[in-house]
């Protein structure tokens, strides 16, 4: 699991842009994260092939106008209300995060909840990703949250609604499917696992 580091206090995204640039962390809630060791081979081919098959769609058309797909390192910083940046005390990283609101985003990267959001699991960070992230996300309005387990090859996907996420859809991931967040965009779930390729 995720280490969280020493803290005399709470800290904020001040605190943040002052670590070292060769550190990685995250802010929850005022604790720190220090982020895990470099991915897993699999973790990053699955993220390359979902943002390459995004991309392209956004590229090709209209919602690309106004959508956005950036992958880690990107800070998504996550106010509780109209606090200064400075006070912020979340500050995510998510494997990968679509943006359809223009005005959320700036040269640090995103202040405000993204539209879709997808996490590819890893033995350091599942945890932190499906309870403590699913609950942040949840808070904060993220539409649509999908936690992808590259080993066993099942999407969990959580889509906000009157009262929250509620219970994921647990879809193998085989053929195709569809985010609500962009729906004419089809994920071709054979391009992103091949035949051949090993989880181990």
């Amino acid at each position: 699991m995720a280490q969280i580091a020493y803290k005399p206090s709470r800290f904020t995204y001040a605190d943040y842009c002052t670590w070292p640039d060769e550190e990685r962390w995250e802010l929850i809630d005022g604790e720190a994260y220090a982020m895990s060791p470099a991915p897993a081979r699999i973790h990053q081919e699955v993220v390359v092939e979902l943002v390459r098959q995004i991309g392209n769609f956004l590229q090709g058309g209209l919602q690309g106008d106004r959508c956005r797909v950036y992958v880690a390192p990107f800070d998504i910083r996550l106010p509780h209300r109209d606090e200064v940046d400075a006070a912020v005390e979340t500050v995510v990283q998510p494997d990968i995060a679509v943006i359809c609101d223009p005005s959320k985003l700036d040269e640090k990267g995103c202040r405000g909840a993204p539209d879709w959001i997808i996490e590819v699991l890893s033995p350091a960070t599942a945890a932190k990703d499906q309870i403590r992230k699913r609950a942040l996300y949840e808070r904060h309005g993220v539409r649509e949250y999908w936690l992808v387990h590259p080993t066993d090859r099942v999407l969990f996907m959580y889509r906000l609604g009157a009262d929250g996420y509620g219970k994921p859809d647990i879809l193998p991931t085989v053929d195709s499917c569809t985010p609500a967040a962009i729906p004419d965009l089809v994920i071709d779930w054979k391009g992103v696992f091949t035949p051949t390729e090993k989880t181990e």
